[in-house]
C-alpha cells in the first residue's frame, strides 16, 4: 500500500536561526564541502583529502576520469573487445547528471543513457543475457558491438496528465517521456529469450560528487530508515526489505554493506560501485583485481558468436598477432575473449589514486539559505511532506568502510575518510515508485540525492532531472511524481494547491541546496 508518513528526517531546529542555516550550508559536512560555485563546483577534492595530504593523488586519479581511453596509449589503455564510452567524462558532463539527448551514439558529448534490455514478460524483469547490463555499442576492430548504435531509435512524446499540465491558477507544464525501439537485427549475437519478450529503457548517469559521503552512513543507520519506513506503512522492494530485517539481496559481494548507489540499488560499498566499476565495465580497463573482459552477462554467448564469425575470424591474428596460441582462429578468439588472466591495464597504483579521487569529491555548499524566498521553500518542502523519501540529514559514522574485492581493507589510510559528520544529501537511499509512462525497470527508483543539483546548468550544461532526464527542470521533475498510484502523489497534491509564488518558492530552494 501506498501511505502517508511521517517525515523521515534527523531531528532539526525548530527555528530555522543562523546557527542553522551555517550548519546546512555545509551539505557536505566540514570535511566534505566545497565552496566553489563556478562551472567547477562538481570537480573540487573535499579539504579531508587535502588534510590528509592527497590532493597531488587525487589530480592523478582525476586524469583518468577525463582522459579518453585508447587501446595503446599506456596508462590511459583499454577498450577492448567491447565498450560503452571512451571516456569517463562523456557520461559524466561536468562531473554531473547526464543529459536528455534526442539520439543514442556513444560518442555524443554529454550522452550519459545506458541502455536497458531486459525480458519484460518476467515478474522479476531480468536483464538479457546476450548482452552486457551496460550494453556495449562500440567495438574495437575485428569484433562487433553488442549492438548496433545506429539502429537504436529514441523518440520524445508528449504526456498529458489528469489535470491537462496545467495548475488551478492557469500556469502551464508541458511533460515528455522516452520510447526507445532496438529492431531485432540490430543484436549481434544471438538473444537469450524471444525478440518480442524484450523492453527498452534508458537510464542515465548521477552525478559523482559526494559519493564517498554517502558511503560513509552506517550501515544500522540506513536500517533504521528503511525499519522507520515499513513501520509507517511504506511500500518497500521486497528484493532489499523482508519485513523488518534485510532481505537477503540487499547486500553486495561478500560483505554486510547494503547497497546504496544507482537508480536500481545495484551497488555498494563505493569501492566496488559506481566509479570502481564502471572505470573497467565501461571503457573496459583491466586492472590486477578485474582481469577479465566485460562482455555480456553470460560472457559465453557473445565469445561463441565472435569465435564463428568469419570476418573476426579473418583479422584477428592481425590485430593480436600474441594471441594466436593454437593456429585454430575459432579457439584463440574464444579463449582471448574468456580469459580471466588478462595482462592488467591500468597499475595498482594508478587505481588507487582514482578511488581517492572518486571518494575525494566534495559536494557543493548550500547557497542562499537566508533569502526569504528559500527559507519559505524549505518550510513548504517539508509541510508537504517531501522530505520523506528526500530526507534532508544523515550523520556519517566511523566510516571503516569496506571492499568486496579485497584490495582496500578497512579503514585503508591511502583513500579518505568521512566520520562522524553532519550532511545534507536529500535522499533516503531507499527505492520508491512513482508509476510514471514508461517507467524504470521494475518501476523501483532510488530517491535522487538533490544536492547540489542547482548548480547543474553550469556545471554540466543542462537541468534535466530523473532517471532518464524526462524532466527538463525541476517543475516537471515533482509533476512526474504525481503519477495515479505514485508513493509521492500525496505530495504533488498539496503542491498543486499553493500559490504560484510558492511554487517558485520551493523551486528556489530546491536549487538552493
Amino acid at each position: 500500500m501506498t501511505a502517508v508518513l511521517t517525515s523521515c528526517k534527523e531531528e532539526e531546529p525548530e527555528e530555522f536561526n543562523n546557527d542553522a542555516i551555517d550548519e546546512e550550508t555545509y551539505a557536505g559536512g566540514r570535511l566534505g564541502t566545497t565552496f566553489n560555485q563556478s562551472a567547477s563546483a562538481y570537480e573540487d577534492p573535499t579539504p579531508a583529502c587535502e588534510q590528509a595530504g592527497m590532493a597531488t593523488a587525487f589530480k592523478y586519479g582525476e586524469f583518468f576520469f577525463e582522459h579518453t581511453i585508447t587501446q595503446n596509449n599506456p596508462p590511459f589503455n583499454g577498450l577492448g573487445p567491447l565498450y560503452v564510452r571512451s571516456s569517463c567524462e562523456s557520461c559524466h558532463p561536468g562531473y554531473g547528471h547526464g543529459r536528455r539527448m534526442e539520439r543514442y551514439r556513444a560518442d555524443d558529448w554529454g550522452n550519459g543513457y545506458l541502455l536497458v534490455v531486459y525480458d519484460k514478460s518476467n515478474p522479476s524483469e531480468p536483464y538479457e543475457t546476450s548482452v552486457a547490463g551496460m550494453p556495449q555499442t562500440k567495438a574495437v576492430a575485428p569484433f562487433k558491438p553488442s549492438i548496433d548504435e545506429n539502429k537504436i531509435q529514441i523518440a520524445w512524446l508528449n504526456y498529458t496528465d489528469e489535470w491537462g499540465n496545467k495548475f488551478d491558477d492557469g500556469e502551464s507544464y508541458s511533460l515528455i517521456y522516452p520510447e526507445v525501439t532496438i529492431p531485432e537485427d540490430a543484436f549481434y549475437a544471438p538473444l537469450a529469450v524471444s525478440y518480442g519478450k524484450l523492453g527498452f529503457r534508458l537510464e542515465t548517469t548521477i552525478g559523482i560528487y559526494g559519493t564517498g559521503l554517502i558511503d560513509a552512513i552506517p550501515d544500522d543507520s540506513l536500517k533504521a530508515q528503511y525499519q522507520k519506513e515499513y513501520e509507517a506503512g511504506a511500500d518497500l522492494n521486497p528484493a532489499f526489505w523482508a519485513g523488518n530485517d534485510w532481505a537477503p539481496t540487499a547486500y553486495y559481494g561478500n560483505t554486510t554493506h547494503p547497497k546504496r548507489f544507482t537508480y536500481a540499488l545495484s551497488r555498494g560499498p563505493l569501492q566496488d560501485a559506481p566509479g570502481s566499476n564502471a572505470i573497467w565495465n565501461i571503457p573496459n580497463v583491466t586492472r590486477s583485481n578485474k582481469r577479465s573482459h566485460y562482455l555480456s552477462l553470460n560472457k559465453i554467448i557473445y565469445a561463441v558468436t565472435a569465435s564463428q564469425d568469419p570476418e573476426v575470424q579473418a583479422d584477428f591474428y592481425h590485430y593480436f598477432p600474441e594471441w594466436n596460441k593454437t593456429g585454430n582462429p575459432e579457439t584463440d578468439i574464444y579463449n582471448y575473449l574468456m580469459c580471466d588472466t588478462l595482462p592488467a591495464e591500468m597499475s595498482d597504483q594508478d587505481y588507487v589514486n582514482f578511488m581517492i579521487w572518486h571518494r575525494g569529491l566534495a559536494v557543493p555548499a548550500a547557497r542562499n539559505l537566508a533569502d526569504a524566498d528559500v527559507q519559505r521553500g524549505r518550510k513548504l518542502f517539508r509541510d508537504m511532506g517531501c522530505a520523506t523519501c528526500h530526507r534532508p540529514s544523515w550523520t556519517t559514522g566511523p566510516d571503516e568502510f569496506t571492499d568486496p574485492t579485497g584490495f582496500f581493507s578497512t579503514a585503508d589510510a591511502r583513500l579518505p575518510r568521512y566520520p562522524y559528520q553532519k550532511i545534507w544529501p536529500y535522499s533516503d537511499f531507499i527505492q520508491h515508485r512513482l508509476k510514471m509512462v514508461n517507467d524504470i525497470r521494475t518501476g523501483w527508483c532510488r530517491t535522487t540525492p538533490l544536492w547540489g543539483r542547482g548548480l547543474s546548468p553550469i556545471c554540466s550544461g543542462h537541468g534535466d532531472r530523473l532517471h532518464d532526464a524526462r524532466a527538463r527542470n525541476v517543475i516537471e521533475a515533482i509533476m512526474w511524481h504525481g503519477c495515479p498510484g505514485s508513493d509521492a502523489r500525496w505530495t504533488v497534491e498539496k503542491f498543486r494547491k499553493l500559490s504560484k509564488e510558492d511554487r517558485d518558492a520551493v523551486v528556489k530552494f530546491i536549487n538552493a541546496i
